[in-house]
């Protein structure tokens, strides 16, 4: 299939982007937003994009062909990555489950369409309405697909006009989302736009900024300094900066016949997204046990990511990439030879992928792509001392215990400042009624009127 020029980023044109084109696309987007969406009810905006998620489930979708066909070579994600990571999202957004997000963040389903009387007020004498921004421009980072379309959504039920900003060759993924969109209800479509640049481009953004009430921005904390500080002060802004997550199996977890398929949750966060995204694990602290102690798990984990690479590889790296973790095995390996309780495994003849084991509970940084570190810890305050450097910079906990562990280490996590544990294996998939970094996703969006009678 041909691919129409509906957003700038799909142009093919020599001639640059300017401050007059943006600003243009700015006014029409605000125009089409008072003609074809101001006035949608929350239902209709939830089928549709309940019905544009699931047209991605279908194998004969020519916009989910095209993509496939030619998203690897466009964001450099493999294959087979790249359809898991993108079918996961897709089955995730359901009408129920966007029914959920909006009564659990707004209270209830209409709250975006009319005033509603609100729960603490049983004598009806307060309604209150939620309103989204007019526009809201999205500053993506890097090539992950699953923060954008979760803000492009999110923009939708709020029913704001959406400028989507990629970096240079970054948009491929937004664009396909944006035009299976538009292909559902064109009208819908007309309230979003998609294009590219380098950041920093004062002109440009400042064309954007100019025209919108709420600026997202995802990405290094050195961009979210930057945006903010040549923001006009009326507009506000949401960031979403640079995060780790790690897993934790307590003893309880390691038992019996549940240690496989534990083996495998693990393997699927490593390898979900090649462990790009900020939800990915760095490190798993394990705590020491006779049934399966560290150095073991470390070691069957090794075994599985082998056996992992077979059916679904990680690909190809640029030059750079390769050689990071090539010389982060070196270390390890000099390590591993002079200092007991280190051990590495790792995939011969490749970079593929790559297990280190260590005593020492210290949060390390993985290079990513598929290399993990496994430490060894005697309970959880353990490994909250080796996790003290990224204090307030942890995003996910990846958690294995048993039912009546769980309630105690998950309290233990919130108190020192983790905004998201779930099962191990889901990791990568956050459910639409995440509160990233502790806050309600629509909630952040809106405007609150309240209407006392």
């Amino acid at each position: 299939m041909d691919i129409p020029n509906y957003f700038l980023a799909d142009l093919k044109s020599d001639e640059p982007l300017n401050p007059a084109m943006l600003t243009d696309a700015c006014l029409t987007l605000k125009r089409n937003r008072r003609k074809y969406l101001e006035e949608r009810t929350t239902a209709s905006l939830i089928r549709t994009i309940a019905n544009v998620a699931e047209h991605w489930t279908y194998e004969n979708y020519p916009i989910r062909q095209y993509t496939f066909e030619h998203g690897p070579k466009a964001t450099g994600i493999p294959s087979a990555t790249l359809i898991k990571g993108m079918l996961d999202f897709m089955e995730g957004v359901t009408e129920e489950k966007l029914q959920a997000l909006v009564e659990q963040d707004l209270g209830h389903l209409r709250r975006l369409d009319e005033p509603c009387a609100n729960e603490s007020d049983p004598n009806g004498q307060r309604m209150s309405m939620a309103v989204g921004p007019e526009l809201i421009l999205h500053i993506s980072g890097g090539v992950l697909p699953n923060g954008v379309f979760t803000h492009m959504i999110l923009g939708l039920l709020t029913k704001s006009a959406q400028l989507v900003k990629c970096t240079s060759g970054a948009s491929f993924l937004p664009r396909m989302f944006a035009h299976s969109i538009y292909d559902t209800d064109p009208k819908l479509g007309a309230c979003l736009e998609v294009a590219e640049w380098p950041g920093g481009d004062d002109e440009l953004e400042q064309a954007v900024f100019e025209e919108t009430e709420l600026v997202t921005v995802m990405g290094s904390d050195k961009t979210i300094a930057a945006v903010q500080k040549r923001l006009p002060q009326e507009v506000r802004l949401l960031s979403f900066g640079h995060k780790v997550s790690v897993g934790y199996i307590a003893k309880s977890a390691l038992q019996g016949f549940g240690i496989r398929p534990l083996l495998n949750k693990a393997v699927d966060d490593i390898v979900a997204w090649n462990q790009l995204g900020c939800l990915s694990p760095h490190v798993i602290y394990v705590e020491d046990n006779p049934e399966l102690p560290p150095i073991q798990f470390a070691e069957k984990l090794a075994e599985y990511l082998k056996d992992r690479e077979v059916e679904e590889p990680r690909g190809p790296l640029d030059p750079q990439q390769a050689a990071q973790i090539a010389s982060r095995r070196s270390f390890y390996d000099i390590r591993s030879a002079h200092l007991p309780g280190t051990v590495t495994w790792k995939s011969e003849g490749s970079t593929d992928w790559t297990v280190v084991f260590e005593e020492d509970p210290l949060f390390q940084l993985s290079c990513l792509n598929r290399f993990i570190y496994v430490k060894r810890v005697e309970t959880l305050r353990e490994a909250i001392g080796g996790l003290e450097k990224v204090h307030g910079k942890v995003s996910t906990i990846g958690l294995a215990a048993s039912p009546t562990e769980g309630p105690e280490l998950v309290k233990t996590f919130a108190r020192w400042g983790v905004t998201r544990v779930c099962s191990m294996g889901s990791m990568q998939k956050p459910p639409l009624m995440w509160r990233h970094d502790g806050r309600p996703a629509l909630g952040d969006l809106v405007t609150w009127v309240d209407w006392e009678i």
